[in-house]
């Protein structure tokens, strides 16, 4: 069952900033099926906005603390967290599978590497069975101050998480689930970036 800690009701409803209302964004219902909801259905459905304003400002904030506390830019943070989930999943890894985690080029990937390493942060090793590649470790330093600032705050997630019920877990679910889906814009043209004009444009 959903039980918000004590003193923390007003944080788990939270009034949407105005530009996340749909009386702020939508007020005549031509984006969304606004038209049809009732003024209660309206103020719970700002209200769940609102939360999820709040939620974004705190992944934000956490991220950018993060960077500044490590002293990192957000792809090195990034790459640190991803040989974190190898070493915990005993994956190895290469320098390959880092671009392709986080979309970068090989060259930057090196790049990326090089910075790193230097800095302390990682280690190149030979790759026990490619001799054509090298092992990315996260030295352990670097690993212990992640986890001890960063990962502790990242791991209160599940401490939320645990509070709700099996059911409660699956609605959630379906309903980020459902929100990535409506808002995914792989295949929306104007989200590709800009085209080149056409003859008759002015």
């Amino acid at each position: 069952m959903m039980t918000p800690s004590a003193g923390a009701d007003e944080d788990r409803a939270p009034t949407a900033p105005a530009e996340y209302t749909l009386g702020g964004s939508d007020p005549a219902g031509l984006l969304s099926a606004a038209h049809g909801l009732r003024p209660k259905d309206i103020e719970s459905v700002d209200r769940l906005m609102g939360a999820m304003a709040q939620l974004r400002d705190a992944e934000r904030e956490l991220s950018e603390a993060s960077s500044r506390y490590m002293q990192l830019g957000s792809t090195d943070m990034r790459a640190l967290h991803f040989l974190i989930m190898c070493e915990n999943t005993r994956q190895l890894a290469t320098p390959g599978a880092i671009s392709r985690r986080l979309e970068l080029s090989s060259a930057a990937t090196t790049k990326l590497l090089d910075r790193l390493e230097a800095a302390g942060h990682v280690a190149r090793e030979p790759h026990p069975s490619d001799r054509r590649t090298v092992v990315v470790r996260i030295s352990p330093s670097t690993r212990a101050a992640a986890e001890r600032t960063v990962g502790a705050v990242q791991s209160r997630r599940v401490e939320a998480v645990s509070r709700l019920t099996p059911a409660e877990r699956e609605t959630v679910t379906a309903f980020l689930l459902d929100l990535a889906r409506l808002l995914d814009v792989s295949d929306v043209d104007w989200a590709q970036g800009p085209t080149a004009p056409s003859p008759t444009d002015p």
